[in-house]
């Protein structure tokens, strides 16, 4: 084990906060819209529960992406909380928003697109927005929930990864 090391954040060096945020690993997730010309996507490990009652969770979109206003603005979405199964999703929505040739999608009542697969779902009406720097903090209010078993695909220190199982 190494010696610790301490730093002032600092704007004009943002990889070593970075690196520290990395040590702590997330789970991955996909957060689909209906977007203007069709389906969007964008990968995000910024997830939340919020409240059990009422049913609150959040995620933060970067104001960076070139999908941020369309994020940002829907009042519907889903956030699907990735299996080890799905990894190819992780870099194929971060890449683009529309990487759902060749998936198995359906439409919601508000027209948001559904990924199968995922370990759980949580369709979300958007509840509150709050400024949080290069990042926008959403709020959805939870108004359905589809689950099931698996393993949860991992991120940490810049990788994907999944659970190893000890004795």
């Amino acid at each position: 084990m190494g010696a610790p090391v301490e730093f002032q954040p600092d704007a004009a060096d943002t990889r070593r906060l970075r690196d520290a945020l990395g040590r702590f690993a997330t789970g991955v997730t996909v957060v689909t819209i209906a977007g203007p010309d069709g389906p969007m996507g964008m990968t995000a490990n910024s997830f939340a529960s919020v409240s059990l009652d009422p049913p609150l969770v959040l995620w933060s979109p970067a104001r960076s992406s070139g999908r941020f206003e369309h994020f940002a603005k829907a009042k519907h979405y889903a956030i699907h909380v990735l299996s080890a199964e799905q990894v190819a999703l992780c870099p194929a929505f971060s890449r683009g928003g529309s990487a759902f040739g060749g998936l198995d999608v359906t439409m919601n009542e508000q027209g948001v697109p559904l990924l199968d697969g995922a370990l759980a779902r949580f369709e979300c009406e958007q509840h509150a927005t709050h400024e949080g720097g290069d990042h926008l903090i959403v709020v959805g209010r939870v108004t359905k929930v589809t689950l099931r078993e698996g393993e949860p695909l991992l991120f940490a220190g810049g990788k994907l990864g999944q659970f190893l199982t000890l004795a």
